[in-house]
């Protein structure tokens, strides 16, 4: 089994230790260095009352994975960003369904009118995920520079809730 219930400071640790090993790995994330707990609790704290957090565990309490949306200074009002991380070597069928279908309902709750996605255009399994989601490409961004100073093309999609 598995569910998915609102993420807090109290997870944090436990999610900076699964977007780690995501960053480690390498090919689906524009993120290139660690993050730890303070930094999620930061992002948790730092749009606060107009973003949310989920996770998703398994009977045991193990994180399975977790996304957020939030405003972003790029996008117009009315938007906001998702990220999702599901553990690596681990994904379970149903997990991003059921941490999409929180997300969207807290998306609306919270008034936005869209969510964007903006990911990699070599992860194709993100490309996938939000595909299925209902989320459709407005724009391609080519040879965006990462922190590290690698290139990428990014895919930047739309779901709308209204």
């Amino acid at each position: 089994m598995m569910h998915v219930r609102a993420a807090g400071p109290m997870d944090a640790r436990a999610m900076a230790e699964l977007l780690g090993e995501i960053i480690e790995k390498g090919g689906t994330t524009a993120m290139t260095e660690p993050v730890s707990r303070d930094d999620l609790v930061g992002w948790m704290r730092h749009y606060s009352g107009q973003n949310a957090w989920f996770l998703a565990e398994d009977n045991e309490g193990g994180l399975l994975g977790f996304q957020w949306i939030e405003p972003k200074d790029s996008l117009p009002r009315g938007a906001c960003d998702i990220a999702t991380f599901t553990r690596v070597g681990r994904i379970r069928l149903g997990t991003g369904s059921a941490l999409f279908e929180a997300t969207r309902r807290a998306a609306m709750d919270l008034g936005y009118e869209w969510i964007n996605a903006t990911i990699r255009a070599d992860n194709s399994g993100g490309l996938a995920y939000y595909q299925s989601r209902g989320f459709e490409t407005y724009q391609t961004q080519r040879d965006v520079p990462l922190a590290n100073g690698d290139r990428v093309d990014r895919v930047k999609k739309r779901f709308n809730l209204r």
